[in-house]
Protein backbone atom coordinates (compact mmCIF):
# COMPACT_ATOMS: atom_id res chain seq x y z
CA UNK A 1 0.00 0.00 0.00
CA UNK A 2 2.80 2.41 0.92
CA UNK A 3 4.59 1.68 -2.38
CA UNK A 4 1.41 2.52 -4.35
CA UNK A 5 0.93 5.78 -2.45
CA UNK A 6 4.58 6.72 -2.98
CA UNK A 7 4.19 6.07 -6.70
CA UNK A 8 1.10 8.27 -6.89
CA UNK A 9 3.00 11.04 -5.04
CA UNK A 10 5.91 10.89 -7.52
CA UNK A 11 3.49 11.02 -10.46
CA UNK A 12 1.73 14.08 -9.02
CA UNK A 13 5.07 15.79 -8.41
CA UNK A 14 6.20 15.17 -12.00
CA UNK A 15 2.91 16.50 -13.39
CA UNK A 16 3.12 19.59 -11.16
CA UNK A 17 6.62 20.39 -12.32
CA UNK A 18 5.57 19.92 -15.93
CA UNK A 19 2.65 22.30 -15.48
CA UNK A 20 4.92 24.86 -13.81
CA UNK A 21 7.28 24.63 -16.77
CA UNK A 22 4.42 25.20 -19.23
CA UNK A 23 3.33 28.30 -17.35
CA UNK A 24 6.76 29.93 -17.15
CA UNK A 25 7.72 32.77 -19.46
CA UNK A 26 11.19 34.02 -18.61
CA UNK A 27 12.38 36.63 -21.08
CA UNK A 28 15.66 38.34 -21.94
CA UNK A 29 15.15 40.97 -24.60
CA UNK A 30 12.82 39.61 -27.24
CA UNK A 31 13.57 35.96 -26.41
CA UNK A 32 10.51 34.13 -25.22
CA UNK A 33 10.05 30.82 -23.48
CA UNK A 34 6.40 30.02 -23.17
CA UNK A 35 3.71 32.20 -24.67
CA UNK A 36 4.72 35.79 -23.92
CA UNK A 37 6.37 38.08 -26.46
CA UNK A 38 8.17 40.92 -24.73
CA UNK A 39 9.75 43.97 -26.36
CA UNK A 40 12.48 45.72 -24.36
CA UNK A 41 13.09 49.28 -25.50
CA UNK A 42 16.10 51.04 -23.98
CA UNK A 43 16.38 54.83 -23.80
CA UNK A 44 18.63 57.40 -22.17
CA UNK A 45 16.30 58.78 -19.51
CA UNK A 46 13.22 58.06 -17.46
CA UNK A 47 9.76 59.58 -17.68
CA UNK A 48 8.93 62.58 -15.51
CA UNK A 49 5.18 61.90 -15.13
CA UNK A 50 2.77 59.45 -16.78
CA UNK A 51 -0.10 61.88 -17.31
CA UNK A 52 0.64 63.12 -20.86
CA UNK A 53 -1.14 66.43 -20.29
CA UNK A 54 1.22 67.26 -17.43
CA UNK A 55 4.55 66.92 -19.26
CA UNK A 56 6.53 68.28 -22.20
CA UNK A 57 9.42 65.78 -22.32
CA UNK A 58 9.77 63.03 -24.92
CA UNK A 59 10.65 60.29 -22.43
CA UNK A 60 7.28 60.69 -20.72
CA UNK A 61 5.35 61.05 -23.97
CA UNK A 62 6.63 57.83 -25.56
CA UNK A 63 5.27 55.94 -22.55
CA UNK A 64 1.95 57.73 -22.97
CA UNK A 65 1.85 56.66 -26.63
CA UNK A 66 1.51 53.06 -25.50
CA UNK A 67 -1.31 53.69 -23.02
CA UNK A 68 -3.38 56.49 -24.52
CA UNK A 69 -5.03 57.61 -27.73
CA UNK A 70 -6.10 60.96 -29.16
CA UNK A 71 -9.21 61.98 -31.10
CA UNK A 72 -7.19 62.09 -34.31
CA UNK A 73 -3.70 60.74 -34.96
CA UNK A 74 -0.73 61.08 -37.26
CA UNK A 75 0.03 58.63 -40.04
CA UNK A 76 2.59 56.09 -38.79
CA UNK A 77 5.36 57.69 -40.88
CA UNK A 78 4.26 61.32 -41.40
CA UNK A 79 2.31 64.12 -39.73
CA UNK A 80 -0.72 63.64 -41.98
CA UNK A 81 -3.94 63.45 -39.93
CA UNK A 82 -5.96 60.22 -39.70
CA UNK A 83 -8.99 59.13 -37.66
CA UNK A 84 -8.45 57.62 -34.21
CA UNK A 85 -10.96 57.80 -31.36
CA UNK A 86 -12.90 60.13 -33.64
CA UNK A 87 -13.83 58.29 -36.85
CA UNK A 88 -14.93 61.41 -38.74
CA UNK A 89 -15.34 65.17 -38.35
CA UNK A 90 -16.85 68.27 -39.92
CA UNK A 91 -15.43 71.81 -39.90
CA UNK A 92 -17.57 74.90 -40.22
CA UNK A 93 -16.81 77.33 -43.10
CA UNK A 94 -15.41 79.92 -40.67
CA UNK A 95 -13.07 77.34 -39.10
CA UNK A 96 -14.45 77.95 -35.61
CA UNK A 97 -16.56 74.82 -35.09
CA UNK A 98 -15.34 71.19 -35.22
CA UNK A 99 -17.84 68.36 -34.80
CA UNK A 100 -16.45 64.87 -34.20
CA UNK A 101 -18.23 61.53 -34.59
CA UNK A 102 -16.65 59.13 -32.08
CA UNK A 103 -15.94 55.41 -32.30
CA UNK A 104 -18.56 53.34 -30.49
CA UNK A 105 -17.99 50.50 -28.06
CA UNK A 106 -14.52 51.69 -26.97
CA UNK A 107 -13.61 51.08 -23.32
CA UNK A 108 -10.97 52.61 -21.11
CA UNK A 109 -8.58 50.08 -19.59
CA UNK A 110 -10.45 50.31 -16.27
CA UNK A 111 -13.62 49.08 -17.99
CA UNK A 112 -15.42 52.43 -18.13
CA UNK A 113 -16.92 53.77 -21.36
CA UNK A 114 -15.18 56.12 -23.74
CA UNK A 115 -17.76 58.62 -25.00
CA UNK A 116 -18.40 62.30 -25.66
CA UNK A 117 -18.72 63.06 -21.95
CA UNK A 118 -15.21 61.66 -21.36
CA UNK A 119 -13.81 63.96 -24.06
CA UNK A 120 -15.58 66.98 -22.52
CA UNK A 121 -14.30 66.13 -19.03
CA UNK A 122 -10.70 65.87 -20.25
CA UNK A 123 -10.76 69.21 -22.05
CA UNK A 124 -12.58 70.91 -19.16
CA UNK A 125 -9.92 69.58 -16.80
CA UNK A 126 -7.13 71.10 -18.91
CA UNK A 127 -8.96 74.38 -19.61
CA UNK A 128 -9.57 74.90 -15.89
CA UNK A 129 -5.94 74.14 -15.03
CA UNK A 130 -2.85 76.28 -15.30
CA UNK A 131 0.59 76.28 -16.86
CA UNK A 132 2.14 74.35 -13.97
CA UNK A 133 -0.37 71.52 -14.28
CA UNK A 134 -0.91 71.34 -18.04
CA UNK A 135 1.82 73.30 -19.87
CA UNK A 136 1.12 72.07 -23.40
CA UNK A 137 -2.47 73.31 -23.27
CA UNK A 138 -1.17 76.87 -23.13
CA UNK A 139 1.46 76.27 -25.82
CA UNK A 140 -1.01 74.87 -28.34
CA UNK A 141 -4.33 76.50 -27.38
CA UNK A 142 -3.17 79.93 -26.22
CA UNK A 143 -4.42 79.88 -22.65
CA UNK A 144 -6.87 78.56 -20.09
CA UNK A 145 -10.51 79.33 -19.41
CA UNK A 146 -11.13 83.03 -19.02
CA UNK A 147 -7.75 84.10 -20.44
CA UNK A 148 -7.78 86.50 -23.43
CA UNK A 149 -5.45 84.40 -25.60
CA UNK A 150 -7.46 81.17 -25.22
CA UNK A 151 -8.39 79.45 -28.49
CA UNK A 152 -10.99 76.95 -27.25
CA UNK A 153 -14.28 78.55 -26.20
CA UNK A 154 -16.35 75.45 -25.43
CA UNK A 155 -16.36 71.65 -25.73
CA UNK A 156 -19.77 69.99 -25.44
CA UNK A 157 -21.33 66.58 -25.97
CA UNK A 158 -24.08 66.64 -28.64
CA UNK A 159 -24.94 63.03 -27.87
CA UNK A 160 -23.17 59.93 -26.55
CA UNK A 161 -20.88 59.62 -29.58
CA UNK A 162 -20.70 63.17 -30.90
CA UNK A 163 -18.66 66.05 -29.47
CA UNK A 164 -18.36 69.64 -30.67
CA UNK A 165 -15.52 72.14 -30.22
CA UNK A 166 -16.23 75.86 -30.56
CA UNK A 167 -13.23 78.18 -30.94
CA UNK A 168 -12.89 81.90 -30.23
CA UNK A 169 -10.84 82.19 -33.41
CA UNK A 170 -9.92 79.86 -36.23
CA UNK A 171 -6.69 77.93 -35.69
CA UNK A 172 -5.13 76.42 -38.81
CA UNK A 173 -3.17 73.68 -36.99
CA UNK A 174 -6.10 72.74 -34.71
CA UNK A 175 -6.39 69.11 -35.88
CA UNK A 176 -2.63 68.65 -35.71
CA UNK A 177 -2.69 69.99 -32.16
CA UNK A 178 -5.43 67.53 -31.21
CA UNK A 179 -3.27 64.68 -32.55
CA UNK A 180 -0.46 65.49 -30.12
CA UNK A 181 0.08 63.01 -27.30
CA UNK A 182 -0.48 65.59 -24.50
CA UNK A 183 -4.12 65.73 -25.59
CA UNK A 184 -4.72 62.01 -25.19
CA UNK A 185 -8.00 61.09 -23.55
CA UNK A 186 -7.78 59.74 -20.00
CA UNK A 187 -10.38 57.80 -18.06
CA UNK A 188 -12.35 60.35 -16.00
CA UNK A 189 -12.98 57.63 -13.41
CA UNK A 190 -9.25 57.03 -12.99
CA UNK A 191 -8.56 60.76 -12.70
CA UNK A 192 -11.18 61.04 -9.95
CA UNK A 193 -9.88 57.93 -8.21
CA UNK A 194 -6.20 58.87 -8.12
CA UNK A 195 -6.30 62.66 -7.95
CA UNK A 196 -2.79 64.11 -7.74
CA UNK A 197 -1.36 60.58 -7.97
CA UNK A 198 -2.81 60.08 -11.46
CA UNK A 199 0.66 60.95 -12.79
CA UNK A 200 1.68 57.46 -11.60
CA UNK A 201 -1.53 55.57 -12.47
CA UNK A 202 -2.40 56.33 -16.11
CA UNK A 203 -5.51 54.84 -17.74
CA UNK A 204 -6.35 55.31 -21.41
CA UNK A 205 -7.90 53.42 -24.32
CA UNK A 206 -4.61 52.42 -25.95
CA UNK A 207 -3.06 49.08 -26.91
CA UNK A 208 -1.13 48.63 -23.66
CA UNK A 209 -2.06 48.99 -19.99
CA UNK A 210 0.24 50.42 -17.36
CA UNK A 211 1.69 47.74 -15.06
CA UNK A 212 4.63 49.13 -13.07
CA UNK A 213 7.22 51.89 -12.75
CA UNK A 214 10.56 51.51 -11.04
CA UNK A 215 11.99 55.00 -11.26
CA UNK A 216 15.23 55.44 -13.20
CA UNK A 217 15.07 51.77 -14.15
CA UNK A 218 12.02 50.59 -16.11
CA UNK A 219 8.38 51.18 -16.95
CA UNK A 220 6.34 48.13 -17.93
CA UNK A 221 3.14 48.13 -19.95
CA UNK A 222 1.17 45.01 -20.84
CA UNK A 223 -1.20 44.07 -23.63
CA UNK A 224 -4.71 45.49 -23.41
CA UNK A 225 -6.70 42.31 -24.11
CA UNK A 226 -9.85 44.36 -24.71
CA UNK A 227 -8.26 46.83 -27.13
CA UNK A 228 -10.82 48.02 -29.66
CA UNK A 229 -8.55 47.62 -32.72
CA UNK A 230 -8.51 43.92 -33.51
CA UNK A 231 -5.17 42.14 -33.90
CA UNK A 232 -3.23 44.73 -31.93
CA UNK A 233 -0.91 44.96 -30.16
CA UNK A 234 1.40 42.29 -31.55
CA UNK A 235 3.50 41.82 -28.41
CA UNK A 236 2.33 40.98 -24.91
CA UNK A 237 4.50 43.40 -22.98
CA UNK A 238 6.78 46.38 -23.51
CA UNK A 239 9.50 47.26 -21.02
CA UNK A 240 10.87 50.78 -21.41
CA UNK A 241 14.30 50.43 -19.87
CA UNK A 242 16.61 53.27 -18.78
CA UNK A 243 20.27 52.88 -19.76
CA UNK A 244 21.77 56.35 -19.60
CA UNK A 245 25.01 55.80 -21.51
CA UNK A 246 24.74 55.45 -25.31
CA UNK A 247 27.54 52.89 -25.59
CA UNK A 248 26.18 50.80 -22.72
CA UNK A 249 22.80 50.81 -24.45
CA UNK A 250 24.30 49.49 -27.68
CA UNK A 251 26.22 46.81 -25.77
CA UNK A 252 22.98 45.68 -24.16
CA UNK A 253 21.44 45.35 -27.64
CA UNK A 254 24.40 43.37 -28.98
CA UNK A 255 24.26 41.02 -25.97
CA UNK A 256 20.53 40.48 -26.53
CA UNK A 257 19.43 42.04 -23.25
CA UNK A 258 17.26 44.60 -25.09
CA UNK A 259 15.56 44.62 -28.49
CA UNK A 260 15.50 48.25 -29.56
CA UNK A 261 17.46 51.35 -28.54
CA UNK A 262 17.35 55.06 -29.20
CA UNK A 263 20.23 57.51 -28.93
CA UNK A 264 22.69 55.50 -31.02
CA UNK A 265 26.02 57.28 -31.32
CA UNK A 266 26.48 58.32 -34.98
CA UNK A 267 29.98 56.84 -34.80
CA UNK A 268 28.39 53.43 -34.13
CA UNK A 269 26.10 53.48 -37.17
CA UNK A 270 28.50 51.44 -39.32
CA UNK A 271 28.95 48.91 -36.53
CA UNK A 272 25.18 48.32 -36.49
CA UNK A 273 24.79 48.29 -40.27
CA UNK A 274 27.48 45.64 -40.69
CA UNK A 275 26.02 43.29 -38.05
CA UNK A 276 23.59 40.81 -39.61
CA UNK A 277 21.83 40.44 -36.26
CA UNK A 278 21.01 44.16 -36.07
CA UNK A 279 19.28 46.83 -38.10
CA UNK A 280 19.73 50.60 -38.23
CA UNK A 281 16.79 53.02 -38.10
CA UNK A 282 16.85 56.73 -38.99
CA UNK A 283 14.22 59.01 -37.55
CA UNK A 284 13.17 61.74 -40.03
CA UNK A 285 14.68 65.00 -38.80
CA UNK A 286 12.20 67.44 -37.29
CA UNK A 287 14.13 68.78 -34.33
CA UNK A 288 16.41 71.47 -33.02
CA UNK A 289 19.09 71.67 -30.35
CA UNK A 290 19.77 75.19 -29.12
CA UNK A 291 21.45 77.46 -26.60
CA UNK A 292 18.89 79.80 -25.06
CA UNK A 293 19.25 83.13 -23.28
CA UNK A 294 16.88 84.37 -20.61
CA UNK A 295 16.15 87.81 -22.06
CA UNK A 296 14.87 89.09 -18.70
CA UNK A 297 18.15 88.44 -16.89
CA UNK A 298 21.21 90.67 -17.21
CA UNK A 299 23.29 90.81 -19.30
CA UNK A 300 21.05 88.88 -21.72
CA UNK A 301 18.43 91.60 -21.70
CA UNK A 302 20.82 93.33 -24.14
CA UNK A 303 20.45 91.94 -27.69
CA UNK A 304 24.00 92.96 -28.49
CA UNK A 305 25.26 90.55 -25.82
CA UNK A 306 23.09 87.77 -27.23
CA UNK A 307 24.39 88.37 -30.75
CA UNK A 308 27.98 88.51 -29.44
CA UNK A 309 27.62 85.06 -27.88
CA UNK A 310 25.92 83.81 -31.04
CA UNK A 311 29.20 84.55 -32.83
CA UNK A 312 31.08 82.54 -30.15
CA UNK A 313 29.33 79.18 -30.75
CA UNK A 314 31.21 76.95 -33.19
CA UNK A 315 28.33 74.94 -34.64
CA UNK A 316 30.40 73.07 -37.21
CA UNK A 317 32.80 71.83 -34.54
CA UNK A 318 29.96 70.80 -32.25
CA UNK A 319 28.32 68.81 -35.05
CA UNK A 320 31.54 67.12 -36.04
CA UNK A 321 32.60 66.26 -32.50
CA UNK A 322 29.31 65.34 -30.85
CA UNK A 323 26.81 64.58 -33.60
CA UNK A 324 29.26 62.51 -35.65
CA UNK A 325 28.37 64.61 -38.67
CA UNK A 326 24.77 63.30 -38.49
CA UNK A 327 23.27 66.79 -38.27
CA UNK A 328 23.21 70.11 -40.09
CA UNK A 329 23.88 73.57 -38.60
CA UNK A 330 20.76 75.45 -37.50
CA UNK A 331 20.14 79.13 -38.15
CA UNK A 332 16.38 79.35 -37.52
CA UNK A 333 14.13 78.18 -34.69
CA UNK A 334 12.39 75.72 -37.02
CA UNK A 335 13.95 72.91 -39.07
CA UNK A 336 14.16 73.05 -42.90
CA UNK A 337 11.67 70.17 -43.17
CA UNK A 338 8.86 72.36 -41.80
CA UNK A 339 6.84 74.60 -44.12
CA UNK A 340 7.56 78.28 -43.58
CA UNK A 341 11.32 77.84 -43.06
CA UNK A 342 13.19 81.01 -44.08
CA UNK A 343 16.32 79.94 -45.91
CA UNK A 344 17.18 83.53 -46.87
CA UNK A 345 18.33 84.34 -43.34
CA UNK A 346 22.11 84.61 -42.94
CA UNK A 347 23.46 82.90 -39.83
CA UNK A 348 25.77 84.55 -37.31
CA UNK A 349 29.14 83.08 -38.24
CA UNK A 350 31.69 81.76 -35.75
CA UNK A 351 33.81 84.87 -35.25
CA UNK A 352 35.45 85.47 -31.88
CA UNK A 353 36.79 88.87 -32.89
CA UNK A 354 33.28 90.05 -33.75
CA UNK A 355 32.03 88.58 -30.48
CA UNK A 356 34.63 90.55 -28.49
CA UNK A 357 33.81 93.74 -30.37
CA UNK A 358 30.07 93.44 -29.69
CA UNK A 359 30.66 92.65 -26.01
CA UNK A 360 32.81 95.78 -25.68
CA UNK A 361 30.10 97.86 -27.37
CA UNK A 362 27.57 96.45 -24.90
CA UNK A 363 29.76 97.50 -21.96
CA UNK A 364 31.36 94.12 -21.25
CA UNK A 365 34.89 94.61 -22.59
CA UNK A 366 36.29 92.30 -19.90
CA UNK A 367 33.46 89.80 -20.21
CA UNK A 368 31.38 88.49 -17.31
CA UNK A 369 30.63 85.34 -15.32
CA UNK A 370 27.50 83.26 -15.75
CA UNK A 371 25.97 79.88 -14.94
CA UNK A 372 25.54 77.77 -18.07
CA UNK A 373 22.78 75.20 -17.55
CA UNK A 374 22.93 71.95 -19.47
CA UNK A 375 20.85 68.79 -19.84
CA UNK A 376 21.48 65.63 -17.77
CA UNK A 377 19.98 63.26 -20.36
CA UNK A 378 20.61 62.18 -23.93
CA UNK A 379 18.03 63.47 -26.38
CA UNK A 380 17.87 63.14 -30.19
CA UNK A 381 18.60 66.84 -30.66
CA UNK A 382 21.40 66.85 -28.05
CA UNK A 383 23.49 63.65 -27.93
CA UNK A 384 25.72 64.83 -25.07
CA UNK A 385 24.66 68.00 -23.27
CA UNK A 386 27.64 67.96 -20.90
CA UNK A 387 30.24 67.75 -23.67
CA UNK A 388 28.48 70.39 -25.76
CA UNK A 389 28.42 72.68 -22.71
CA UNK A 390 32.13 72.12 -22.11
CA UNK A 391 32.95 73.01 -25.73
CA UNK A 392 30.85 76.19 -25.56
CA UNK A 393 32.42 77.02 -22.19
CA UNK A 394 35.91 76.83 -23.74
CA UNK A 395 35.01 79.16 -26.62
CA UNK A 396 33.24 81.61 -24.32
CA UNK A 397 36.40 81.78 -22.18
CA UNK A 398 38.28 83.10 -25.23
CA UNK A 399 36.07 86.21 -25.23
CA UNK A 400 36.20 86.70 -21.46
CA UNK A 401 32.91 85.02 -20.59
CA UNK A 402 33.45 82.66 -17.67
CA UNK A 403 30.73 80.02 -17.74
CA UNK A 404 30.14 77.67 -14.83
CA UNK A 405 28.35 74.51 -15.96
CA UNK A 406 25.24 73.60 -13.94
CA UNK A 407 23.03 70.53 -14.31
CA UNK A 408 20.40 68.69 -12.27
CA UNK A 409 17.78 65.93 -12.46
CA UNK A 410 15.80 66.08 -15.73
CA UNK A 411 12.36 66.78 -14.30
CA UNK A 412 13.72 69.53 -12.07
CA UNK A 413 15.71 70.96 -14.98
CA UNK A 414 12.58 71.30 -17.13
CA UNK A 415 10.53 72.83 -14.30
CA UNK A 416 13.15 75.44 -13.53
CA UNK A 417 13.62 76.31 -17.21
CA UNK A 418 9.88 76.89 -17.57
CA UNK A 419 9.96 79.22 -14.56
CA UNK A 420 12.77 81.27 -16.11
CA UNK A 421 15.41 80.42 -13.53
CA UNK A 422 18.26 79.68 -15.97
CA UNK A 423 20.27 82.65 -17.29
CA UNK A 424 21.65 80.67 -20.24
CA UNK A 425 20.81 77.06 -21.00
CA UNK A 426 21.07 74.13 -23.41
CA UNK A 427 17.97 72.23 -24.46
CA UNK A 428 16.06 71.40 -27.63
CA UNK A 429 12.77 70.46 -29.21
CA UNK A 430 11.36 67.75 -31.42
CA UNK A 431 8.34 68.95 -33.38
CA UNK A 432 5.05 67.53 -32.14
CA UNK A 433 2.92 67.99 -35.22
CA UNK A 434 4.97 69.12 -38.23
CA UNK A 435 3.65 72.68 -38.16
CA UNK A 436 5.73 75.85 -37.78
CA UNK A 437 3.27 76.98 -35.11
CA UNK A 438 4.52 74.17 -32.87
CA UNK A 439 8.00 75.69 -32.91
CA UNK A 440 7.49 79.45 -33.18
CA UNK A 441 4.29 79.94 -31.16
CA UNK A 442 4.91 77.11 -28.69
CA UNK A 443 8.50 78.11 -27.93
CA UNK A 444 8.91 81.83 -28.63
CA UNK A 445 5.54 83.57 -28.37
CA UNK A 446 4.70 85.64 -25.31
CA UNK A 447 1.63 83.43 -24.74
CA UNK A 448 3.99 80.49 -24.08
CA UNK A 449 5.96 82.16 -21.28
CA UNK A 450 5.70 79.82 -18.32
CA UNK A 451 5.23 76.71 -20.44
CA UNK A 452 7.78 76.17 -23.25
CA UNK A 453 9.12 79.69 -23.79
CA UNK A 454 12.15 79.17 -21.57
CA UNK A 455 13.81 82.38 -22.76
CA UNK A 456 10.91 84.53 -21.51
CA UNK A 457 11.04 86.15 -24.96
CA UNK A 458 8.25 88.58 -25.86
CA UNK A 459 7.92 90.60 -29.06
CA UNK A 460 4.57 92.14 -29.96
CA UNK A 461 5.27 92.15 -33.69
CA UNK A 462 6.21 88.47 -33.62
CA UNK A 463 3.05 87.75 -31.62
CA UNK A 464 0.91 89.58 -34.17
CA UNK A 465 2.44 87.62 -37.05
CA UNK A 466 2.06 84.26 -35.29
CA UNK A 467 -1.59 84.82 -34.37
CA UNK A 468 -2.29 85.94 -37.92
CA UNK A 469 -0.58 82.79 -39.22
CA UNK A 470 -2.72 80.63 -36.94
CA UNK A 471 -5.94 82.05 -38.33
CA UNK A 472 -4.81 82.09 -41.99
CA UNK A 473 -6.06 79.11 -44.00
CA UNK A 474 -4.01 79.83 -47.16
CA UNK A 475 -0.80 77.82 -46.67
CA UNK A 476 1.34 80.11 -48.83
CA UNK A 477 0.25 83.19 -46.87
CA UNK A 478 0.88 81.36 -43.60
CA UNK A 479 4.41 80.51 -44.72
CA UNK A 480 5.15 84.14 -45.57
CA UNK A 481 4.02 85.22 -42.12
CA UNK A 482 6.28 82.66 -40.49
CA UNK A 483 9.21 83.80 -42.62
CA UNK A 484 8.66 87.38 -41.46
CA UNK A 485 8.56 86.26 -37.84
CA UNK A 486 11.86 84.42 -38.24
CA UNK A 487 13.55 87.60 -39.49
CA UNK A 488 12.57 89.46 -36.31
CA UNK A 489 13.52 86.53 -34.07
CA UNK A 490 16.92 86.30 -35.77
CA UNK A 491 17.54 90.00 -35.10
CA UNK A 492 16.47 89.67 -31.46
CA UNK A 493 18.57 86.49 -31.01
CA UNK A 494 16.86 84.92 -27.94
CA UNK A 495 18.52 81.65 -28.97
CA UNK A 496 21.59 80.30 -30.68
CA UNK A 497 20.09 77.53 -32.85
CA UNK A 498 22.81 74.85 -32.93
CA UNK A 499 21.81 71.81 -34.99
CA UNK A 500 19.07 69.77 -36.62
CA UNK A 501 19.97 66.12 -36.12
CA UNK A 502 18.99 62.89 -37.82
CA UNK A 503 18.40 60.67 -34.78
CA UNK A 504 19.64 57.10 -35.08
CA UNK A 505 18.11 54.02 -33.48
CA UNK A 506 19.10 50.37 -33.62
CA UNK A 507 17.28 47.12 -33.11
CA UNK A 508 17.45 43.40 -33.57
CA UNK A 509 17.06 42.16 -37.13
CA UNK A 510 13.98 40.21 -36.01
CA UNK A 511 11.98 43.39 -35.28
CA UNK A 512 9.27 44.19 -37.82
CA UNK A 513 6.70 46.96 -38.10
CA UNK A 514 8.77 49.66 -36.40
CA UNK A 515 8.70 53.06 -38.10
CA UNK A 516 10.51 55.87 -36.23
CA UNK A 517 8.14 58.83 -36.35
CA UNK A 518 9.42 62.37 -37.02
CA UNK A 519 7.70 63.59 -33.83
CA UNK A 520 10.10 61.42 -31.84
CA UNK A 521 7.42 59.19 -30.37
CA UNK A 522 5.26 56.32 -31.56
CA UNK A 523 3.15 53.44 -30.36
CA UNK A 524 4.65 49.95 -30.40
CA UNK A 525 1.26 48.39 -31.20
CA UNK A 526 2.33 47.33 -34.72
CA UNK A 527 5.78 46.11 -33.72
CA UNK A 528 6.44 42.38 -33.75
CA UNK A 529 9.44 40.20 -32.91
CA UNK A 530 10.03 37.06 -34.96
Amino acid sequence: MKKKLWGVFILILILSLALMGCGSSKTSGGKTTGKQKILVYARGGDAVKLDPAAVTDGESLIVAEQIFETLVKFNKETTEIEPSLAKSWEISPDGKTYTFELEQGVKFQDGTDFNADAVVKNFDRWANGNVDKFPYYQSQFGGYKGEPAAVIKEVKALDTNKVQFTLFRAQAPFLKNLAMTPFSISSPAAIDKWGDKYIEHPVGTGPFKFESWKRDDAITVVKNDKYWQKGLPKVDKVILKVIKDNSARLNALIKGDVDLIDGLNPSDAEKVSSDKNLQLFKRPSMNLGYLGFNVKKKPFDNPKVRIALSHAVNKEALIQNFYGGSAIPAKNPIPPSVSGYNDAIQDYDFNLDEAKKLLAEAGYKDGFSVDLWTMPVVRPYMPNGQKVAEAIQADFAKIGVKAKIVTMEWGTYLEKLAKGEAPIYIVGWTGDNGDADNFLYALLDKDAIGSNNNSQYSNDEVHKLLIQAQTETDENKRNELYKQAQVIIHQDAPWVPIAHSTPLLAGKSTIKGFFPHPTGSQSFADVSID
